[in-house]
């Protein structure tokens, strides 16, 4: 995706607000039809289906004719593309979208049009609202359809779904490894120490006390719907910087090196809440609670994500298994080698060195082991570059 932030004009906010509230109405109610229409109607309705009951819906709502029939249709095309993906197993099931996330409609074919006003600024056509400025960052690729969407931010962007190029390799035969930590975000076998740049300590701090003001400012009130808002808008920039640092970082790797050897890590089971439930309570939830949002901080699966679009086929995933208290010098593998976090001193040979880098060292080396130093083979992923399209939004 190649996004770029838009500028409607005050009036043309509230024609995209409107697009929106249809896209997610009709979303719904497709994921309605879908979650209580089979066990007790038969067979779910098809698209067509849905179609024919879409012009009657808009015939007796005025709300619904007012807006985009081809927004509406696209946001019923974009529910069918994201049940293939759930049956096909690429992806979850699709659920509701609620107000202020997930934000968006598609347009494409015909309607999708891009102006160019002069070297700073485009416009993009939206039906019934017309043609909306977006600030050109980078070259405008060629595209099919394009996605409009709002933040929690406030901020309105679109993107333009492009199948991206892979970087060429670079020939020199090097190879990589990559462990990635919470205290170090990604740190490399070469030695190299990489971390992904979050909030600064005074945005932290003032974040900190817009949370305590929000968490006893009184539900529908104002103050908190204005608190919210300036909530979203520092969260939106270290969302921002995340983003940044990982397409930095790997365009970086992919340019550097011939084969790319990262850990496969289960990061949505890593990051599962221990809050346990009511008969059966966690232990150590707030420690948990902390540790998962560590992780999800310093971008893990992110980062690896956009290796393996910008890289493909030079990516293999190795088994995490005691990388971490593996000597990388004579293969030793002890739970004490690893002092602490960052100290990592051999029992056997008496080798030290930092323990994340240590660890990018048995995975540049493809050696996972096992906690009886059994040798494990790496897992190759994405062998072939994909030329499929990116998968819909909301899926």
């Amino acid at each position: 995706m190649s996004r770029y932030r838009l500028d409607p004009a005050p009036e043309q906010v509230a024609g995209l607000d409107e697009h929106c509230g249809h896209a997610r109405y009709v979303w719904n109610l497709a994921v309605e039809q879908q979650s209580w229409w089979t066990p007790y109607r038969g067979k779910t309705p098809n698209h067509l289906e849905r179609c024919r009951q879409l012009t009657d819906a808009r015939a007796e709502s005025d709300w619904l004719r007012a807006g985009s029939q081809t927004v509406q249709q696209q946001a019923l095309r974009d529910f069918d593309q994201a049940m293939r993906n759930f049956f096909n197993g690429s992806h979850r099931r699709p659920a509701y979208r609620k107000r202020g996330q997930s934000e968006g409609f598609q347009v494409v074919g015909k309607n999708a049009r891009v102006e160019k006003v002069n070297r700073r600024w485009s416009q993009c056509w939206v039906p019934k609202v017309g043609w909306v400025k977006f600030r050109v960052s980078r070259k405008v690729p060629d595209f099919r359809s394009y996605r409009v969407t709002l933040d929690r931010a406030g901020r309105w962007h679109v993107a333009f779904a492009v199948v991206p190029e892979p970087i060429p390799a670079p020939g020199t035969g090097e190879v990589v490894g990559v462990d990635r930590g919470v205290a170090v975000s990604a740190a490399l076998s070469t030695g190299e120490m990489l971390a992904c740049p979050g909030l600064r300590p005074k945005e932290a701090e003032r974040l900190h006390g817009l949370q305590r003001r929000f968490a006893h400012a009184k539900r529908g009130s104002a103050r908190r719907g204005h608190l919210k808002a300036r909530i979203a808008r520092v969260k939106a920039r270290e969302v921002d910087r995340r983003k940044d640092w990982a397409e930095k970082t790997s365009t970086d790797l992919a340019r550097r090196y011939d084969l790319i050897r990262v850990e496969d890590l289960n990061i949505r089971g890593m990051t599962r809440s221990a809050r346990g439930t009511v008969a059966e309570p966690g232990r150590n939830v707030a420690q948990k609670a902390g540790l998962n949002r560590g992780i999800l901080a310093a971008g893990w699966g992110l980062l690896v994500q956009r290796l393996e679009q910008k890289a493909p086929g030079r990516i293999e995933r190795v088994p995490a298994a005691s990388t971490s208290r593996r000597c990388s010098t004579c293969g030793h593998t002890a739970p004490g080698n690893r002092e602490s976090q960052a100290v990592f001193r051999c029992a056997a040979c008496g080798h030290t060195a930092n323990a994340d880098v240590n660890a990018a060292m048995n995975i540049a080396a493809g050696r996972a082991v096992t906690a009886r130093g059994g040798a494990g083979l790496p897992v190759p992923v994405n062998r072939e570059p994909q030329h499929c399209a990116p998968p819909l939004v909301g899926v």
